[in-house]
C-alpha cells in the first residue's frame, strides 16, 4: 500500500456515497491549488490523466 492509499481510503470512507460531477471536482482541485501552488503539476496531470483516460478505447 502507498502512503497516499490512506487519503484515497478516507475519501472512500467519509464520501464514498456521495455523487459529484466533473465540474465540482474541477472546482475543488482549483480550490487546492489556490491553497497549495506547490502542487500545480501533479493536479495538472491527474487532470489530463482523468481527461483522457478513454482515449485508448478509439
Amino acid at each position: 500500500m502507498y502512503f497516499t492509499d490512506r487519503g484515497i481510503e478516507e475519501l472512500v470512507e467519509r464520501r464514498g456515497d456521495e455523487q459529484v460531477t466533473l465540474e465540482w471536482l474541477a472546482e475543488r482541485l482549483r480550490d487546492f491549488i489556490d491553497l497549495n501552488p506547490e502542487f500545480e503539476i501533479p493536479v495538472e496531470r491527474f487532470a489530463t490523466w482523468l481527461a483522457r483516460l478513454d482515449e485508448d478505447d478509439e
